[in-house]
């Protein structure tokens, strides 16, 4: 715990751009109209995408005894997957209420 608080305390500064950022997000996330909801899920897709590829290079060039690293690249892929498959479904289903019923 001691080592958190002095890792905190040495970097407030970027704790004050996160705990911002994260706000400003909200707001932003907030104010976004269902219309424009669709094109911005195929973007952040896109985003999970890269993400994915490179997890997967950084667990390329991890060394083999390096369980940590192999660890958050493995958990980072599987949850980057589950963005973009998540973010499909979302996009799908938005696309099927536009469609015209028969």
């Amino acid at each position: 715990m001691n080592q958190l608080i002095e890792f905190i305390r040495d970097n407030i500064q970027i704790t004050y751009i996160l705990i911002l950022a994260i706000f400003v997000g909200v707001e932003v996330i907030k104010s976004i109209p269902a219309v424009l909801h669709t094109p911005l899920m195929s973007g952040a897709n896109a985003l999970s995408g890269v993400v994915i590829v490179g997890a997967i290079l950084v667990m390329l060039h991890s060394d083999p005894n390096d369980y940590l690293a192999l660890t958050l690249g493995f958990l980072a892929v599987v949850l980057g997957i589950l963005n973009v498959v998540g973010g499909f479904a979302v996009t799908h289903r938005m696309l099927q209420m536009f469609k015209k019923k028969k």
